[in-house]
């Protein structure tokens, strides 16, 4: 650690996300503040964050105060984030979906000199659930998966990574791959469901913080496994225990699975 603390920088630090994790760290003994970063023209950037910090416009300058960064951002901004993680030296947890795979290979890269968590979710509990969805999944191979995604309005991206993440857990559990698996949408009159495929079912509305379901649908019964997201400050409290997980472990990417100490 650079100081007596472990010292956390958090990227998006203008966000709800990021405002969130500022708060865990703040209300926590034995972490500090390192700074927060937004991107330039932000309305956030020079917001006062405390002991006479304020929100900057460069990554690169939190990083160098930090022994982990969070980042809750955009996939845009990935690029930056992961340079100044590299050239500081620190560890870097990754919150932001919609990640494709051109940014999965950027985070595999920089894995080899830094170590790296990616999450789609940090939440505790959805980490746990998707251990239990492989096992499921594993165990009722001859049944129907479908997931079920709620979001609020404003949530971009369809489904969600959460949902993904599942469906990935289902895949994985039946020896294949999601993209071999997936069912495309329905809507109107189409053919019978093909048996041993992945359907998904997004909801957008309100302002839910993240509810998922996984139903395993069998002959004459059905096995529901799910989560409900009550308040966003369970994602900065899963970023924020992966952060202190993560600092001074070797250069590699790691999961929220690791930090629970879930079998792979």
């Amino acid at each position: 650690m650079r100081g007596e603390r472990l010292a956390i920088g958090v990227l998006g630090a203008g966000g709800r996300m990021g405002r969130a994790v500022i708060a865990e760290v703040l209300a926590a003994g034995d972490l500090e503040l390192a700074g927060g970063v937004e991107r330039p023209g932000h309305p956030a950037c020079g917001a006062a964050l405390g002991n006479g910090l304020v929100v900057a416009a460069n990554a690169a300058a939190v990083a160098h105060r930090a022994d982990v960064l969070v980042d809750f951002t955009t996939p845009e901004a990935l690029a930056e984030h992961l340079r100044a993680a590299e050239d500081a030296g620190v560890a870097l947890v990754i919150g932001t979906t919609g990640l494709s795979p051109a940014h999965h290979a950027a985070i595999d890269a920089a894995a080899r000199s830094i170590p790296v968590l990616q999450a789609a979710n940090t939440s505790l509990g959805v980490n746990l659930l998707v251990a239990l969805v492989q096992e499921a999944a594993a165990r009722l191979p001859g049944w129907d998966a479908e997931i079920l995604d709620l979001h609020h309005g404003a949530k971009r991206d369809a489904p969600s990574g959460t949902a993904l993440m599942l469906g990935e857990a289902v895949a994985r559990g039946r020896g294949a791959r999601l993209e071999a698996v997936r069912l495309p949408p329905r809507d109107g009159l189409g053919d019978p469901r093909p048996a041993g495929g992945v359907g998904f079912a997004v909801l957008r509305g309100g302002t839910a913080a993240g509810d998922h379901q996984v139903l395993f649908l069998g002959p004459g019964e059905r096995l529901v496994l799910g989560h409900v997201a009550e308040d966003r400050a369970i994602f900065a409290r899963g970023a924020v225990a992966a952060a202190r997980w993560l600092a001074g472990r070797a250069p590699g990417r790691y999961r929220m699975a690791d930090v629970l100490g879930l079998a792979p």
